[in-house]
């Protein structure tokens, strides 16, 4: 059982934050498969002070989407401080920061892992916020900031100091990324240091990967962001592998067709019939990703408008694409 404060799960694996992915449709859907702890796209504390309408749109969620996780960006206090106000008339059950971000738009601004070059003032937001949030606080971290300044566990003490309850790092550094290979061992460093738990994130593409991050770091507990995506079936996976059993048969192609009509359907539901088909459309490649004979219905998912067409392109699968 992983404890974050007062939240406790009865499985080590959490779907991470992923910005125009993780809505209220994907989230669901996750949970459907195993996912006991999501989170909702990050947030940055400006667009939430603004109250913009998107930001308020991303907040949405249901009576089914418990328990729930926020991420928060932001590196001036007093709009931190905004968006806790706002955040702290929800329910969520732990709230994150976020020190990971590799986006140049994020680093430019000296947020996201740009944070990861001052540990000392990273220290310092945590404690704001630590202190301002009325939910279980974590932090999500990178290895460094490059190859010549991997100070992870010098920046997981000093937010452990600020009283976070948990801590989150991806194996890579700013520089890399997503490319090249995460190190375990980095990962393996910041967990021995701390006394808090540590979740390993980075490349959990399939129930043994979740496997091969918990044995080789020790780490309480794995994110699955990339892993999930076109794949809710990972979690039943992850959780068959870390028990060290076998897990149940890959989805054929009748049910990977099942679980797409139910998730296009439950996008337009949400976000409109527009929108709710164009958000599909990058969720269609994800599901038919390294499939052949599949690059003609890609390309006539993409210039769908409507749900009908959509959902005709995926009934298509079956009598034109090889499922590897």
């Amino acid at each position: 059982m992983l404890k974050i404060g007062k939240l406790k799960l009865r499985h080590p694996f959490i779907l991470a934050p992923m910005a125009g992915v993780t809505d209220l449709p994907f989230r669901l859907l996750n949970r459907e498969f195993g996912c006991e702890l999501a989170f909702i796209e990050m947030l940055n504390c400006r667009s939430l002070s603004y109250k913009s309408r998107k930001t308020q749109e991303m907040l949405s969620t249901s009576p089914k989407d418990k328990p729930l996780g926020v991420q928060l960006l932001g590196l001036e206090p007093k709009f931190i401080l905004k968006g806790l106000e706002i955040l702290n008339k929800h329910d969520f059950a732990v709230l994150d920061f976020n020190a990971a971000c590799p986006a140049k738009k994020v680093v430019t601004r000296g947020e996201g892992s740009a944070l990861l070059k001052d540990p000392k003032l990273l220290n310092k937001l945590l404690k704001v916020v630590v202190k301002n949030s009325k939910f279980p606080v974590t932090v999500k971290i990178r290895s460094g900031w490059d190859a010549n300044s991997v100070n992870a566990r010098e920046a997981a003490l000093y937010a452990e100091d600020a009283g976070v309850e948990a801590l989150f790092i991806h194996g890579r550094t700013r520089m890399q990324e997503y490319s090249g290979c995460v190190d375990y061992q980095v990962i393996k460093k910041v967990k021995d240091a701390l006394k808090i738990p540590v979740i390993g994130s980075g490349d959990v593409f399939s129930g043994d990967a979740a496997k091969k991050m918990a044995d080789e770091t020790g780490c309480d507990a794995v994110a699955v962001a990339r892993g999930a995506l076109g794949n809710p079936w990972i979690f039943n996976e992850i959780k068959y592998c870390l028990k060290g059993k076998t897990p149940p048969p890959r989805p054929g192609i009748e049910e990977i067709e099942k679980v797409m009509t139910e998730h296009l359907k439950a996008s337009i539901a949400f976000h409109g019939e527009r929108i709710g088909v164009v958000a599909f459309r990058k969720f269609f490649s994800w599901y038919t990703k390294g499939w052949q004979n599949c690059r003609q219905l890609r390309k006539k998912a993409c210039d769908a408008k409507t749900g009908e067409e959509m959902l005709q392109t995926i009934k298509l699968l079956d009598k034109h694409a090889v499922l590897l």
